[in-house]
């Protein structure tokens, strides 16, 4: 508002030159001016992008206002000359900050065409404007306002859309890790509880006992696998390498296949929770699927391997959620996981990564 001081000016030597009504009148209407303005700038401002999707249409208020200064402009210039015209920029800028863009850009280019005209139309009414080229970069300042604020309002919008699209991401990973989890904790129990229910099935008649401590382990797999799914809803589940090698000698043994594992007392600790998922999605899918009689597994500070004498993968076998999944955790974190049918029959189910620099010294 400081900037319309420059009508002090002309407003004084209309005065000193006797017309003191031309000068009352004329501070009386730059007065209503700078408060039109100051309320436009106050109250009627279009929100940003990261308030609203979409301008608030202008209501009655914002174009009455947008009249006034106009009519007020208007009024200042015929009173004091071309000196007051630059006071129509005010009128260009209260319409960008009150109209949506479209409307506020008409509004700016027929306001920066006015400070070009008038001078041409009404020339002995505006004297001394067109001089030392002074309109041509005054009549430009209120498309240049426009710009500025759209490019402003759609690099806020390009932001806000940036960070709404890496929040929707995040949610989907999230999703995807918790899919993963619940298939990883219940496809392996369920597989677990599957076999020793057929086991104790066979058991009931011929050893009693055995078969009532199948049936406890059952209890126990399954209690566990709830707890599982509840604390890997809430994003606290944990799998460690030794307690996978000991499920999975619990799960193969009850799936009578022969199992040589590592003690999981002696294991590395580099990339021990996904080697512990590795090692869960492969045991389970040799108790399901293999029909194997024997599995080994081995493990080195960058590798996990497990390979079993069953019937391999099928050329045409299609991938399943678990593998999906076990091959996200496996890429995302560096490694790279390999399935491959072994000569001798068998599948070999290899997890590697690259060697650290800890690791080559």
């Amino acid at each position: 508002m400081l900037w319309l001081i420059f009508l002090v000016g002309p407003l004084r030597d209309r005065w000193a030159a006797g017309d003191h009504l031309v000068a009352a009148v004329s501070a009386a209407g730059l007065l209503i001016f700078a408060v039109l303005v100051v309320t436009v700038f106050a109250l009627f401002r279009q929100p940003d992008w990261d308030d609203a999707e979409e301008p608030v249409p202008a209501g009655r208020a914002a174009w009455v206002l947008l009249a006034a200064l106009a009519a007020l402009c208007l009024g200042l210039t015929l009173l004091l000359g071309g000196t007051a015209l630059p006071a129509a920029i005010y009128v260009g800028v209260a319409a960008i900050f009150m109209l949506p863009s479209r409307q506020s850009a008409v509004i700016a280019v027929l306001t920066g065409a006015a400070m070009l005209a008038l001078p041409l139309l009404l020339p002995t009414l505006l004297p001394g404007w067109m001089e030392d080229g002074v309109p041509l970069y005054l009549a430009l300042v209120p498309p240049a306002v426009w710009v500025g604020r759209e490019l402003g309002m759609r690099g806020r919008r390009l932001r806000t859309l940036a960070r709404r699209q890496q929040a929707e991401i995040a949610i989907i990973e999230e999703r995807n890790r918790v899919a993963r989890d619940v298939h990883d904790i219940l496809g392996h129990s369920l597989t677990v509880i599957t076999v020793k229910t057929q086991l104790a099935q066979r058991l009931i008649d011929i050893d009693p006992e055995r078969a009532k401590a199948e049936l406890a382990d059952m209890e126990r797999l399954a209690r566990e696998a709830l707890a599982g799914v509840r604390t890997t809803v809430g994003g606290l589940r944990e799998v460690t390498l030794p307690g996978e090698l000991a499920n999975a000698r619990t799960a193969l043994a009850a799936a009578e296949i022969r199992a040589d594992l590592p003690d999981p007392g002696t294991q590395p600790t580099d990339h021990s929770v996904l080697f512990g998922w590795v090692l869960r999605e492969a045991v389970t899918n040799i108790v399901r699927h293999s029909r194997a009689t024997r599995c080994t597994v081995r493990i080195t500070t960058g590798a996990i391997e497990i390979e079993d004498n069953g019937i391999g993968l099928p050329a045409d076998a299609p991938t399943g959620t678990g593998l999906s999944g076990l091959h996200e955790r496996v890429a995302a974190a560096g490694g790279t996981l390999t399935l491959a049918n072994r000569p001798e029959g068998g599948l070999r189910v290899l997890a590697s990564f690259p060697p650290t620099p800890a690791a080559t010294r």
